[in-house]
């Protein structure tokens, strides 16, 4: 048996006025999806338990059937170990957005963020900035890396693992005074590096240059979702399956190394709407090729598409993971002889309404080529939920999958 699992992050949404009140997945044009789901088991799952944070980190280790609650040490650390650093038991691993702030204020309490992702700049120009930091807010204690685009990471010895930070794509728009972090709580370092690398970035040749070009500036450092080294279970050791990630993400490359599967990099993948669809599909039949049993193939599109509230894109990202990844992975694994299943879910729903993730459950589907089901002649979250399948904990997605006890 083969396992396709899909992950279009952050797909979900609510109905969009500008759409005629349907949502991105009951506007987009995806026939695989929607003929995938009329002969499967539908439903809904909620991958992120009551009390926790609806981040990325949080909803795919759920659906690689880790418990959150057991194994969530926060998304910074994984993206530690997907970037190669060796986090030694002292050291705090902290998520550094390059984003944007606004200009005209006086105070750096006033300004408004404008943008998490600066833009999405490019990783080639975010590598300056980020080495800039390093070179003048880097030391002994604590060091800055390159990520990809505007995700990086800050690795800090003998720090605070457990400061409430504030999500950036949750307060857009927003003057940041009322969400930096507070002096009275134990903050003050992290207060001032943020200040600090206003100063440094805000005139870096980088930014003068992006301006020129019409961009946003990446002026400020943002740090956010602190962590200790993370460890999870073999999924070899608990499936049975010799598994795959694909992902643009440090984040889902973390998780999957962390559980002893291979992560594939593709060229050209970037993390938003102009990403290597092709390229992902490509990398997920040569690893069935290669004998995996699973491909956990995860986009990030639709959910940045989400934060940006960019209507038209996250339809068209919905209609590229369909038409560039699912139709081709699909008929490959329809030629082989051999079942297989396929799994499409997004993580968590990213409404264009509110920017930032939500609780709320997401659709997914099963199809096994083995027992066609009668599912929904549509897949949406409309339709999803009227199945009344509901699946409380996205933890136990795999059991389902694979019809094995955990």
């Amino acid at each position: 048996m083969k396992y396709l699992i899909l992950i279009p992050d952050g797909m979900a949404d609510t109905p969009v006025s500008e759409l005629g009140n349907l949502t991105p997945m009951q506007k987009a044009d995806k026939p695989y999806m929607d003929m995938l789901a009329s002969k499967s088991i539908v439903g809904t799952v909620s991958n992120v338990p009551e009390g926790m944070v609806p981040e990325s980190d949080t909803a795919n280790m759920a659906i690689l059937s880790f418990d959150p609650k057991i194994y969530s040490k926060g998304r910074s650390p994984l993206e530690a170990v997907s970037m190669g650093i060796d986090m030694q038991p002292d050291e705090t691993a902290y998520r550094c957005n390059v984003v944007t702030l606004s200009e005209d204020q006086d105070n750096y309490e006033d300004r408004i963020i404008l943008d998490h992702s600066a833009d999405e700049i490019s990783t080639e120009e975010a590598d300056k900035l980020i080495k800039t930091l390093e070179e003048k807010l880097g030391n002994d204690m604590r060091k800055f890396y390159t990520g990809v685009s505007y995700r990086h990471c800050l690795i800090w010895k003998n720090s605070d693992d457990k400061y409430n930070f504030m999500r950036p794509h949750d307060i857009l728009g927003k003057r940041i005074g009322d969400y930096l972090p507070r002096i009275s709580d134990g903050g003050e370092e992290f207060l001032k590096l943020m200040k600090d690398s206003y100063e440094i970035l805000k005139d870096h040749p980088v930014n003068v240059a992006r301006k020129a070009r019409g961009l946003k500036p990446a002026n400020s450092a943002w740090l956010w979702s602190p962590g200790k080294k993370p460890a999870l279970p073999s999924f070899k050791a608990k499936w049975g399956l010799d598994a795959t990630v694909i992902s643009a993400v440090d984040l889902i490359k973390g998780i999957g190394l962390c559980a002893d599967m291979e992560s594939i990099d593709v060229e050209g993948a970037t993390g938003n709407v102009h990403t290597n669809y092709s390229g992902k599909a490509d990398a997920a039949i040569d690893a069935f090729k290669r004998g995996k049993d699973l491909v956990y193939i995860h986009v990030e599109a639709p959910d940045e598409c989400g934060h940006r509230a960019e209507i038209d894109n996250k339809v068209k990202s919905i209609e590229l993971i369909d038409k560039n990844i699912l139709a081709p992975v699909y008929e490959y694994l329809r030629t082989c002889d051999e079942p297989f299943k396929i799994m499409v879910l997004p993580d968590h729903p990213t409404p264009i309404c509110k920017r930032t993730h939500t609780m709320d459950p997401v659709p997914f589907f099963i199809y096994s080529s083995e027992s066609e089901a009668c599912g929904c002649t549509t897949f949406t979250e409309e339709t999803a939920t009227a199945t009344n399948y509901y699946v409380a904990n996205g933890f136990t997605l795999m059991n389902i999958l694979t019809d094995k006890k955990d």
